[in-house]
């Protein structure tokens, strides 16, 4: 009876062990294509989706680190949250030129419930030497901006993408004028991969 009392322990001991090992870590090129973007390995490395020679997507691990989030998978009401698309190959500074993606990604749903995505674009951002927290509150301003002017011209104001509607040459430069915190016509093309991220203090 204790023999077989001690082979029960040890086998629970070593099982458990296994489950933790299994359940417990993330590794990219281990994750289904389809949940591999904005995923954080179990080191605190950032997972990239990406398409390989035969153009098939894979899940590459990168050097960015974000460890005090370590490990994630990102949900899907914070990818819908912030515009995004799971398919989507890589992530680059280039969706902060975009006034729609913009907008959703400065939402109270976004900005103040899905802190791995802001983590994201906020390095994207510091790496064009812009402030994302002031790149939103700029964003709102030209909102406002755009829904006075229809309401004051007589048009219904419809949902705020459409009132947006796409950002041209002459608004890019309206937001870029004379305010260095808002720098967007500057932002060139910072991939993530790009991004040097320091190991966080704990």
């Amino acid at each position: 009876m204790a023999a077989s009392t001690k082979f029960s322990l040890i086998l629970f001991f070593t099982c458990s062990l296994f489950l933790k090992g299994t359940l417990g870590e993330i590794i990219c090129e281990h994750l289904p294509t389809t949940v591999c973007s904005f995923a954080i390995t179990s080191s605190g490395k950032r997972c990239l989706l990406e398409i390989n020679r035969k153009t098939r997507y894979q899940c590459k691990t990168l050097e960015v680190v974000a460890k005090r989030m370590a490990p994630y998978i990102e949900t899907d009401t914070c990818v819908s949250a912030c515009g995004l698309n799971r398919n989507s190959i890589g992530i680059s500074s280039n969706k902060l030129l975009e006034p729609q993606f913009l907008t959703k990604l400065c939402s109270p749903n976004c900005y103040r419930n899905c802190p791995n995505i802001i983590d994201v674009y906020t390095k994207l951002a510091d790496a064009e030497g812009v402030i994302l927290l002031n790149l939103c509150e700029k964003q709102k301003i030209h909102l406002h901006r755009n829904m006075l002017e229809r309401l004051s011209s007589g048009a219904a104001p419809g949902p705020i993408h459409a009132a947006l509607g796409p950002m041209g040459a002459n608004e890019i430069k309206l937001l870029n004028s004379g305010d260095a915190s808002s720098p967007i016509a500057s932002i060139k093309s910072v991939k993530l991969d790009q991004v040097d991220a320091p190991t966080p203090a704990p």
